[in-house]
């Protein structure tokens, strides 16, 4: 996929706010954690595979997910840079999870339950792959690794080690469990946030974040599904994305109006 010259202050001079990555993600390397999503991911898709469970290209689900991946995608450039080389991937499993995932370095994944148990709209299917898509941007599994690092070996030794001896088997050590990697409640804020904005710009209403959460608090009643086990509550996030909809709105609004000469 071709990606737009869009640069990082360009992308935000305009949006939500949320701040520089955190100092953290420099204490481990980026290609690092990457290549680990990339060997999970293809396990994993392999593993859906051999039990009949990976959605083929043909299926339509599969083509509405990766039509809005198109769409979603042109604009993460302007979140981090390094996205213009990732392999992008976006499958669809077959299980009654209400979940999905954006792994490091561009692999997407949904399940069929989140789709078909909240019959998500498009608008809200790209709410949710915002929402993912966001975490990989902004490296939050790569912030957690360097504050686990900085924590069990030590910052005097980081300097020196950076992608080798302790530091190198910390991230081995939490490469094979990316997927159950759990973020901070203000990295999921964050997510929200960002997400909303790729999904506007991408020409998808923002305001489907609302109708959104109202169908995950509905489906959990009293048992969060696995994608909301540690985001913040409900009604929360709702006044969080209400807060912010003046921010996005305008980029909906443009990405809805007519190329030059249609």
């Amino acid at each position: 996929m071709t990606m737009p010259a869009l640069g990082l202050l360009d992308a935000q001079a305009e949006g939500v706010e949320v701040g520089k990555n955190s100092m953290f993600t420099k204490l481990v390397p980026a290609e690092t954690i990457e290549r680990s999503a990339a060997q999970q991911y293809a396990q994993m898709m392999q593993q859906a595979a051999n039990q009949n469970a990976l959605a083929g290209r043909d299926h339509p689900q599969v083509k509405r997910l990766r039509s809005i991946a198109n769409k979603t995608i042109p604009h993460a450039l302007g979140w981090n840079p390094r996205a213009a080389n990732w392999r992008w991937e976006v499958n669809l499993i077959g299980s009654k999870q209400i979940n999905a995932f954006c792994m490091p370095g561009g692999k997407i994944a949904f399940y069929t339950g989140i789709l078909e148990q909240l019959k998500l709209t498009d608008d809200e299917v790209a709410t949710v792959m915002g929402h993912e898509v966001a975490h990989a941007l902004r490296e939050h599994a790569r912030e957690r690794m360097g504050k686990t690092a900085a924590t069990g070996i030590g910052a005097s030794l980081l300097g020196a080690v950076l992608g080798l001896g302790e530091l190198g088997q910390t991230v081995t050590n939490y490469g094979a469990q990316l997927l159950t990697l759990q973020f901070s409640r203000s990295d999921e804020s964050e997510a929200d946030l960002v997400g909303m904005e790729l999904a506007a710009r991408a020409g998808f209403d923002p305001r489907a974040g609302v109708s959104l959460w109202q169908k995950m608090a509905q489906a959990s009643k009293g048992a969060p599904p696995q994608w909301l086990s540690t985001h913040p509550s409900g009604s929360t996030r709702i006044a969080d994305i209400e807060a912010n909809l003046p921010k996005v709105l305008p980029l909906y609004a443009r990405a809805q109006e007519p190329l030059p000469g249609r």
